[in-house]
Protein backbone atom coordinates (compact mmCIF):
# COMPACT_ATOMS: atom_id res chain seq x y z
CA UNK A 1 0.00 0.00 0.00
CA UNK A 2 1.42 3.30 -1.12
CA UNK A 3 2.09 5.80 1.98
CA UNK A 4 0.80 9.55 1.75
CA UNK A 5 1.73 12.54 4.18
CA UNK A 6 -1.29 13.65 6.26
CA UNK A 7 -1.03 17.25 3.92
CA UNK A 8 -1.50 14.93 0.91
CA UNK A 9 -4.13 13.00 1.70
CA UNK A 10 -6.27 15.75 2.92
CA UNK A 11 -6.01 17.84 0.54
CA UNK A 12 -6.75 15.60 -2.25
CA UNK A 13 -10.38 15.77 -1.72
CA UNK A 14 -12.21 19.30 -0.30
CA UNK A 15 -14.91 16.73 1.56
CA UNK A 16 -13.64 13.57 3.82
CA UNK A 17 -16.86 13.65 6.20
CA UNK A 18 -15.61 12.49 9.23
CA UNK A 19 -12.00 11.21 9.72
CA UNK A 20 -10.27 8.64 12.18
CA UNK A 21 -6.12 8.78 12.40
CA UNK A 22 -4.58 5.94 14.70
CA UNK A 23 -1.14 4.87 14.82
CA UNK A 24 2.66 5.48 16.66
CA UNK A 25 5.13 8.71 16.51
CA UNK A 26 8.21 8.28 15.17
CA UNK A 27 10.18 8.55 18.28
CA UNK A 28 8.37 4.90 19.36
CA UNK A 29 7.12 6.65 22.60
CA UNK A 30 3.93 7.84 21.74
CA UNK A 31 0.45 6.96 20.18
CA UNK A 32 -1.00 9.23 17.92
CA UNK A 33 -4.79 9.66 18.10
CA UNK A 34 -6.74 12.48 15.58
CA UNK A 35 -10.47 12.63 15.21
CA UNK A 36 -12.23 15.94 12.93
CA UNK A 37 -15.29 16.35 11.76
CA UNK A 38 -16.75 18.38 8.69
CA UNK A 39 -19.84 19.54 7.25
CA UNK A 40 -22.06 21.03 4.58
CA UNK A 41 -25.30 21.49 5.57
CA UNK A 42 -26.09 24.41 8.89
CA UNK A 43 -26.96 21.85 11.24
CA UNK A 44 -23.71 19.82 10.46
CA UNK A 45 -21.74 22.73 11.32
CA UNK A 46 -23.60 24.26 13.73
CA UNK A 47 -21.26 21.98 16.22
CA UNK A 48 -17.92 21.97 18.66
CA UNK A 49 -15.87 19.67 20.56
CA UNK A 50 -15.75 19.93 24.07
CA UNK A 51 -13.80 18.21 26.86
CA UNK A 52 -16.16 15.46 28.50
CA UNK A 53 -14.19 13.98 31.36
CA UNK A 54 -10.90 12.33 29.75
CA UNK A 55 -12.87 12.55 26.30
CA UNK A 56 -14.48 15.12 23.97
CA UNK A 57 -18.11 14.73 22.97
CA UNK A 58 -19.58 17.42 20.10
CA UNK A 59 -22.11 20.34 21.28
CA UNK A 60 -24.08 22.67 19.34
CA UNK A 61 -22.43 25.77 18.82
CA UNK A 62 -25.34 27.68 19.01
CA UNK A 63 -28.33 26.25 20.58
CA UNK A 64 -31.05 27.71 18.89
CA UNK A 65 -29.47 27.10 15.22
CA UNK A 66 -29.96 23.03 16.15
CA UNK A 67 -32.37 21.86 14.31
CA UNK A 68 -31.63 17.88 15.02
CA UNK A 69 -29.34 16.63 17.42
CA UNK A 70 -29.91 13.13 15.85
CA UNK A 71 -26.06 12.08 14.80
CA UNK A 72 -24.83 14.94 15.18
CA UNK A 73 -24.38 15.48 18.97
CA UNK A 74 -22.78 12.41 20.76
CA UNK A 75 -19.57 11.43 22.90
CA UNK A 76 -16.79 11.57 20.34
CA UNK A 77 -13.99 9.94 22.58
CA UNK A 78 -14.40 7.77 25.59
CA UNK A 79 -11.09 5.80 28.17
CA UNK A 80 -11.70 2.83 30.11
CA UNK A 81 -8.48 2.20 31.75
CA UNK A 82 -5.73 1.69 29.00
CA UNK A 83 -7.92 1.63 26.35
CA UNK A 84 -8.89 4.94 24.25
CA UNK A 85 -11.93 4.71 21.99
CA UNK A 86 -13.27 7.29 19.39
CA UNK A 87 -15.72 6.97 17.20
CA UNK A 88 -17.88 9.75 15.07
CA UNK A 89 -21.25 8.80 16.43
CA UNK A 90 -22.92 7.40 19.43
CA UNK A 91 -21.25 4.12 18.72
CA UNK A 92 -18.71 5.38 21.06
CA UNK A 93 -21.08 4.38 24.10
CA UNK A 94 -21.86 0.80 22.57
CA UNK A 95 -18.13 0.16 22.36
CA UNK A 96 -17.58 1.02 25.92
CA UNK A 97 -20.60 -0.32 27.32
CA UNK A 98 -19.79 -3.57 25.23
CA UNK A 99 -16.59 -3.48 26.70
CA UNK A 100 -17.84 -3.21 30.46
CA UNK A 101 -19.08 -6.24 29.70
CA UNK A 102 -16.33 -8.12 28.68
CA UNK A 103 -17.20 -8.20 25.01
CA UNK A 104 -14.36 -7.77 22.34
CA UNK A 105 -14.55 -4.00 20.50
CA UNK A 106 -15.41 -5.99 17.49
CA UNK A 107 -18.10 -7.62 19.10
CA UNK A 108 -19.58 -4.93 20.68
CA UNK A 109 -20.14 -3.46 17.03
CA UNK A 110 -21.64 -6.11 15.63
CA UNK A 111 -25.58 -4.81 16.97
CA UNK A 112 -24.87 -1.64 15.02
CA UNK A 113 -25.29 -0.28 11.39
CA UNK A 114 -24.64 2.65 9.37
CA UNK A 115 -26.39 5.54 10.59
CA UNK A 116 -29.93 6.27 9.40
CA UNK A 117 -29.69 9.40 6.93
CA UNK A 118 -30.92 7.88 3.26
CA UNK A 119 -29.53 8.41 0.77
CA UNK A 120 -26.50 8.83 1.91
CA UNK A 121 -26.26 6.06 4.66
CA UNK A 122 -23.05 6.98 6.59
CA UNK A 123 -20.71 4.94 7.47
CA UNK A 124 -20.40 4.45 11.33
CA UNK A 125 -16.16 4.23 11.75
CA UNK A 126 -14.72 3.62 15.26
CA UNK A 127 -10.99 3.68 16.72
CA UNK A 128 -9.86 2.06 19.47
CA UNK A 129 -5.99 2.52 21.39
CA UNK A 130 -4.50 0.15 23.47
CA UNK A 131 -1.68 0.77 25.81
CA UNK A 132 -0.42 -2.02 28.16
CA UNK A 133 2.99 -2.45 29.41
CA UNK A 134 5.01 -0.22 27.29
CA UNK A 135 3.10 -1.96 24.02
CA UNK A 136 0.29 -0.24 21.89
CA UNK A 137 -2.04 -1.84 19.29
CA UNK A 138 -4.70 -0.38 17.86
CA UNK A 139 -7.67 -1.18 15.63
CA UNK A 140 -10.27 0.49 13.29
CA UNK A 141 -13.51 -0.34 11.95
CA UNK A 142 -16.37 0.84 9.63
CA UNK A 143 -20.13 -0.14 9.10
CA UNK A 144 -21.52 0.57 6.07
CA UNK A 145 -24.24 -0.56 3.52
CA UNK A 146 -23.29 -2.74 1.18
CA UNK A 147 -22.75 -0.22 -1.84
CA UNK A 148 -25.82 2.20 -1.04
CA UNK A 149 -28.07 -0.92 -0.03
CA UNK A 150 -30.15 -0.05 3.04
CA UNK A 151 -31.01 -4.13 3.55
CA UNK A 152 -27.27 -5.43 3.54
CA UNK A 153 -24.93 -4.33 6.34
CA UNK A 154 -21.12 -4.67 6.06
CA UNK A 155 -18.64 -5.08 8.95
CA UNK A 156 -14.81 -4.52 8.90
CA UNK A 157 -12.64 -4.59 11.44
CA UNK A 158 -8.88 -3.97 10.82
CA UNK A 159 -6.23 -4.94 13.51
CA UNK A 160 -2.77 -3.47 14.06
CA UNK A 161 -0.01 -5.20 16.67
CA UNK A 162 2.83 -3.67 17.06
CA UNK A 163 2.51 -0.92 14.53
CA UNK A 164 5.57 0.53 12.83
CA UNK A 165 6.59 3.82 14.30
CA UNK A 166 5.92 6.92 12.00
CA UNK A 167 3.30 4.98 10.47
CA UNK A 168 -0.82 5.26 11.07
CA UNK A 169 -3.89 4.51 9.70
CA UNK A 170 -6.83 6.81 8.03
CA UNK A 171 -10.44 5.76 7.67
CA UNK A 172 -12.97 8.30 6.85
CA UNK A 173 -16.71 8.44 6.26
CA UNK A 174 -16.90 9.47 1.95
CA UNK A 175 -15.08 7.57 -0.63
CA UNK A 176 -15.68 11.44 -2.93
CA UNK A 177 -18.32 14.16 -2.73
CA UNK A 178 -21.22 13.56 -4.41
CA UNK A 179 -24.66 13.09 -4.22
CA UNK A 180 -25.38 11.10 -2.56
CA UNK A 181 -22.52 10.86 -0.65
CA UNK A 182 -20.83 7.46 -1.53
CA UNK A 183 -19.60 5.41 1.21
CA UNK A 184 -15.18 4.75 1.97
CA UNK A 185 -14.23 1.59 0.22
CA UNK A 186 -10.80 -0.58 1.29
CA UNK A 187 -9.14 -1.02 4.03
CA UNK A 188 -7.96 2.05 6.24
CA UNK A 189 -5.41 4.56 4.07
CA UNK A 190 -1.38 4.51 5.50
CA UNK A 191 -0.52 7.56 6.21
CA UNK A 192 3.50 9.11 7.66
CA UNK A 193 2.92 10.33 10.99
CA UNK A 194 5.64 13.32 11.26
CA UNK A 195 8.11 13.49 13.52
CA UNK A 196 6.63 16.69 15.46
CA UNK A 197 4.79 17.95 18.96
CA UNK A 198 1.32 17.51 19.56
CA UNK A 199 1.05 21.37 18.63
CA UNK A 200 2.45 20.93 14.84
CA UNK A 201 0.75 17.87 14.35
CA UNK A 202 -2.35 19.51 15.45
CA UNK A 203 -1.68 22.55 12.85
CA UNK A 204 -0.62 20.18 10.44
CA UNK A 205 -3.90 18.61 10.41
CA UNK A 206 -6.07 22.07 10.60
CA UNK A 207 -4.33 23.78 7.32
CA UNK A 208 -4.61 20.65 5.54
CA UNK A 209 -8.74 20.27 5.89
CA UNK A 210 -10.37 22.08 3.39
CA UNK A 211 -11.40 25.45 4.48
CA UNK A 212 -14.77 25.54 4.22
CA UNK A 213 -16.14 22.31 5.36
CA UNK A 214 -13.74 21.89 8.30
CA UNK A 215 -15.66 22.27 11.53
CA UNK A 216 -13.49 20.80 14.68
CA UNK A 217 -10.61 18.79 15.54
CA UNK A 218 -9.43 16.54 18.25
CA UNK A 219 -5.73 15.36 18.92
CA UNK A 220 -4.16 13.51 21.38
CA UNK A 221 -0.87 11.86 22.18
CA UNK A 222 -0.35 9.10 24.73
CA UNK A 223 2.76 8.31 26.18
CA UNK A 224 3.24 4.25 25.76
CA UNK A 225 5.49 3.74 28.96
CA UNK A 226 3.24 5.94 31.73
CA UNK A 227 -0.59 6.21 29.86
CA UNK A 228 0.00 10.01 30.48
CA UNK A 229 -1.67 11.86 27.48
CA UNK A 230 -1.79 15.51 25.98
CA UNK A 231 -5.11 16.80 23.99
CA UNK A 232 -5.70 19.59 22.05
CA UNK A 233 -8.92 20.70 20.27
CA UNK A 234 -9.52 22.91 17.43
CA UNK A 235 -13.03 24.42 16.85
CA UNK A 236 -14.03 27.02 13.76
CA UNK A 237 -16.69 28.11 15.65
CA UNK A 238 -16.18 30.13 18.54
Amino acid sequence: MKIKTIAEELTSMPYHGRGIILGKHPDNKKAVIAYFIMGRSVNSRNRVFLEEGEGIRTEAFDPAKMTDPHLVIYNAVRVMGNKTIVTNGDQTDTIYEGMDRQLTFEQSLRAREFEDDAPNYTPRISGIVHIDGGLMNFALNIIKSDDGNPDSVLHYTYAYHAPVKGEGRFIHTYKAESDPLLSYEGEPKKLVIPDVDIDGFTKLLWDSLNEDNKISLFTRYIDIETGKYESRIINKNK
